[in-house]
């Protein structure tokens, strides 16, 4: 059964993160909240974990899983970036926005797009988040918390562990943050394509969706 903590939205708790954190390095997937929706995570280096999120979630290795960054330094660490989108991800982040990028040698094959050896990065403006990310120290491999045969991504943190409480180990409770997922947006090639209108605003990138 997994454990269930309340956490403060803006202002967590030290205490709770770090057993938070613990937990992700023992190879636990966890519920936790974003600032888009709330999102199944677990540790990047763990491919039971992370095999465990992919059946949570019923998606295979053609579905792009996400790595939530503390900063950009991090996502120049784990995926290739020009001069002109890092001027881009730059102005974009920390926020709800997801990019897909060449993944660099950093990041282990089997968290890259089967075919397109690309990841999902983001950096979330989530105080929650963020400080998980801080005390990982490391990126956390992350997927949208939706519940099987739901459209929509769950927003109660009571019903995350209602429906998966044999499966995950720990859910993170900070109250309801939003059913509309992130933007994604395609880096990979010389123009920067729309793959997914969600909470990020395509036209602060310049964009139409």
């Amino acid at each position: 059964m997994s454990q269930y903590f309340s956490i403060h939205p803006t202002h967590p708790q030290h205490r709770l993160i770090a057993q938070a954190a613990q937990i992700v390095r023992n190879g636990g997937v966890i519920a936790y909240p974003t600032d888009s929706c709330y999102a199944f995570g677990c540790h990047i280096g763990d491919k039971d974990a992370q095999q465990k999120l992919r059946r949570i979630r019923n998606i295979d290795d053609r579905h792009h899983l996400t790595l939530m960054c503390r900063n950009l330094a991090e996502i120049s660490t784990y995926a290739r970036v020009d001069n002109a989108y890092f001027r881009l991800l730059k102005k974009l982040t920390p926020g709800s926005y997801t990019f897909i990028l060449e993944g660099t040698r950093e990041v282990p094959k089997r968290l890259l797009h089967a075919k397109r050896k690309t990841i999902g990065i983001r950096i979330p403006e989530s105080p929650v988040a963020l400080m998980l990310l801080e005390e990982l120290g490391e990126p956390m491999l992350s997927a949208t918390a939706f519940l099987p045969g739901n459209p929509v991504p769950v927003n109660d943190a009571h019903e995350i562990r209602e429906c998966l409480e044999h499966q995950l180990d720990l859910v993170m409770d900070a109250g309801p943050c939003g059913i509309i997922p992130t933007t994604v947006l395609d880096m990979t090639g010389p123009e920067v394509i729309v793959i997914r209108g969600g909470k990020g605003d395509v036209g602060a990138a310049g964009l139409q969706a």
